[in-house]
């Protein structure tokens, strides 16, 4: 009720703002309009007395002129009227006119604004008096002789009084107006809410409007969502290992989990002394799924490529790992080179890769290499049926190396729930069409339980592109595939890394390690770091990093010297020309910019292209001032991530690719588009040049996101969808069977 008082009163108090404006406009208007018919008034009442007038003028007072001046004043306006000669000797008056004017005075008013009276003519005067307003029309005829003028006074204290009047109707009127208004206004809103709110119980109750029915769905469950997961913070704290295994526990009833990845966590190689070492993979799926294996404990199935895989695994090719932890199985699946060059070089790398990354690289397709995707999927999906304690367990298929998997998996355990996420993003339709093979890929697919991806749009793109190209239902209100009676979710589950990272136990302070990286690479004490660490891949922009390094010196004088981008590149796929011929061009442009710029030993580009354990990467993360991602396409990318977490002092400046996930949810960081070279180069400087006081405040705000959108998380929500889903299953297999036996039971 307050607030419709106050929407009156304001309503009204603008109307009156606004009347008063009007009004003024009004009086001005009305005031112009009633002199000027004043003025002809005056005019006409002369010129019928001209004769008259010119006759008896030379006379004066002595003559007809004082009736003639009498006669003009007959008006009851008319105060009086007077015959001057220019001399200002008055020739006649009424009594009126003498009792407030003379004609000097008349003579010096006219002459004080500027009214020369040096030919015929006529003229006005508004003058104030102690009565009020009064009005002078003037008029000079060319027949006096001597010359003068005729003045008529008229009283215009009567348009005041018009004018209060006019003046108090009007306030009046929009006032009543006003009211009327703002009442109708006030009603008409109440009637409307109430109508809509009628309309919304209706819908909640589930009784009407059906157009409200998507929206109510949509809106409870993500109440129940939020609620759900503000409940279970609320209960466990912050995602841990130990919480997710309390989540496998609760709502898995402790099954172990079975993960298929093409590349595995640990790779077993020779070393030259005949020894054997342990090697961890630069891989952004190894990094997020290899903290959960650890929590969860299970199985991850995976291509043995190292050179002493064969030598570490037992009989049944299973090894226990991480080394001394032994938390989780290892199962290798061998590959021959043919099979490797197919499936996995070929297919997956030549074809897929760039089919789903926006770079410049076209896909290639060739039959014998979709053959060997084929059957390594095949085989893979064996490996994971022969892992799995029942019928219906908990698979995790990662990425694109597996599409096929899921609906191979699905055919030998039906009841399993399948959960595949595709780490990498998913084109629009127009683009996926390309694949000669993308019916068999997107029913592959549809094997799954659950298909997740990174971002919501990649959701989106995934949907339409099942709408485009296979028979299906697609269920919009539930984002969910219904095919042949099985339903496939399919939901947005940002990855993330672990916290805190294990990595870095152990490792010196952010300035010892700054410290060390310049001793170790013969920079000087206060050189500034950059640093960018990848797989040598063309979506990661390392060539368009390295020339906006370039463009950042070139523009920055202040730098020369003193800035040093430090560039970990980890050799990838380098069978496939196009790797091979990235990485000479890196090298090239690398090279280049080192001749530009260098002077004695001072070195703008430090290229380290070899692959680095996960400590040596967390070292350069804290001795960098800055970490350029500049992904031209990226699904997530855990290296931004990576680098957030590496820095528990608050310093260091992120320079994030706007074409990654994490850009996203990672909005502290300098944003930036990679191929404007300009505004990359700029970031640098500014990044370089933050007061520590704002570093830390943008570290802050991202360590404190990446802390509680963990991986745990990440797999918690996965694994308790998961959960979920198979509750449902069930319980529609037992309804099922009830329904079934009911009616064998019928007569």
């Amino acid at each position: 009720m307050g607030r419709a008082v106050r929407f009156v009163v304001a309503l009204t108090l603008g109307l009156g703002l606004l009347t008063w404006i009007g009004h003024l406009t009004l009086t001005h208007t009305t005031r112009r309009w009633f002199e000027r018919d004043i003025e002809l008034r005056a005019r006409l009442a002369v010129a019928s007395a001209r004769r008259s007038l010119v006759r008896h003028w030379a006379a004066g007072e002595e003559g007809g002129l004082p009736d003639v001046l009498a006669d003009i004043t007959r008006d009851e306006r008319v105060m009086g009227t007077a015959a001057c000669d220019l001399d200002g000797h008055l020739r006649a008056a009424t009594p009126g006119f003498r009792d407030a004017f003379t004609c000097p005075r008349i003579l010096s008013r006219l002459a004080a604004q500027g009214v020369a009276l040096d030919a015929p003519a006529d003229w006005s005067l508004t003058v104030d008096l102690r009565g009020g307003p009064v009005h002078l029309y003037g008029v000079e005829l060319p027949e006096f002789s001597p010359r003068g003028f005729v003045v008529v006074v008229h009283d215009l204290s009567f348009l005041s009084r018009r004018e209060a009047t006019t003046r108090n109707q009007l306030l009046l009127a929009f006032f009543v107006l006003a009211l009327a208004a703002a009442g109708i206004t006030v009603v008409a809103a109440r009637l409307a809410w109430r109508g809509w709110q009628d309309d919304l119980r209706r819908a909640l109750r589930g009784d009407g409007s059906r157009q409200f029915q998507p929206l109510v769905r949509d809106v409870r469950e993500l109440v129940a969502r939020l609620s759900q997961e503000r409940d279970a913070d609320a209960r466990g704290g912050e995602w841990s290992p130990e919480r997710l295994r309390g989540v496998l526990t609760q709502h898995l009833h402790g099954e172990r989990v079975v993960i298929v990845a093409n590349r595995e966590p640990y790779i077993h190689e020779k070393t030259p002394e005949g020894g054997v070492r342990v090697v961890h993979p630069a891989s952004g799926l190894v990094t997020a799924i290899e903290p959960v294996m650890r929590a969860c404990s299970g199985v991850w199935v995976a291509h043995g490529s190292g050179s002493a895989d064969r030598e570490t695994v037992d009989a049944r090719d299973r090894v226990k790992v991480p080394p001394g932890e032994e938390s989780y199985v290892l199962r290798r699946v061998w590959l021959t080179e043919t099979e490797e060059a197919g499936y996995y070089y070929g297919f997956s790398n030549e074809g897929l890769w760039p089919l789903c990354h926006v770079a410049d690289t076209r896909p290639e397709f060739r039959d014998e290499d979709w053959e060997q995707y084929r059957k390594v999927n095949q085989r893979f999906a064996d490996a994971v049926c022969d892992e799995v304690d029942s019928d219906d367990p908990i698979v995790l298929v990662q990425d694109y190396h597996f599409a096929l998997a899921p609906a191979m998996i699905r055919a030998r355990l039906p009841r399993a729930t399948i959960i595949t996420f595709w780490h990498i993003p998913w084109p629009n339709p127009e683009r996926f069409g390309i694949c000669p093979w993308r019916e068999e890929l997107i029913e592959g697919l549809l094997g799954s339980s659950i298909m997740g991806f990174h971002t919501q749009q990649h959701c989106n793109n995934f949907l339409d592109a099942v709408d485009a190209f296979v028979e299906s239902r697609i269920d919009r209100e539930h984002n969910a595939v219904v095919q042949r009676s099985r339903r496939t979710l399919v939901r947005p589950y940002p990855i993330s890394i672990e916290w805190p990272v294990h990595w870095l136990d152990g490792l010196p302070s952010p300035a010892q390690c700054a410290a060390d990286v310049r001793r170790e690479l013969g920079l000087a004490p206060d050189a500034l770091l950059g640093v960018g660490i990848d797989r040598l891949d063309y979506t990661k922009g390392i060539e368009e990093r390295l020339a906006a390094v370039d463009m950042a010196l070139e523009r920055h004088p202040e730098l020369r010297g003193r800035y040093t981008f430090i560039q970990l590149a980890a050799p990838s796929r380098t069978r496939i020309p196009r790797y091979q011929e990235l990485n000479d061009r890196v090298e090239a442009l690398a090279r280049k910019v080192n001749e530009r710029w260098s002077e004695g030993a001072y070195r703008p580009v430090v290229l380290l292209r070899s692959h680095h354990e996960p400590p040596a990467v967390f070292r350069y993360f804290r001795a960098a001032n800055l970490c350029y991602v500049s992904s031209l396409h990226d699904g997530m990318n855990l290296v931004a991530k990576e680098f957030v977490a590496a820095r528990n002092d608050e310093r260091g400046v992120l320079v994030l690719s706007q074409f990654t996930g994490a850009a996203r949810e990672l909005t502290e960081a300098l944003v930036v588009n990679p191929y404007d070279l300009s505004e990359a180069s700029e970031a640098m400087a500014a990044a370089l040049r933050m007061p520590e006081a704002e570093q830390a405040e943008r570290m802050r705000a991202m360590r404190s996101l990446v802390a509680h959108f963990n991986v745990y998380r990440w797999a918690g929500r996965m694994l308790v969808d998961a959960a979920q889903l198979r509750s449902r299953e069930r319980l529609s297999g037992r309804l099922t069977r009830v329904g079934t036996r009911a009616k064998e039971l019928l007569p």
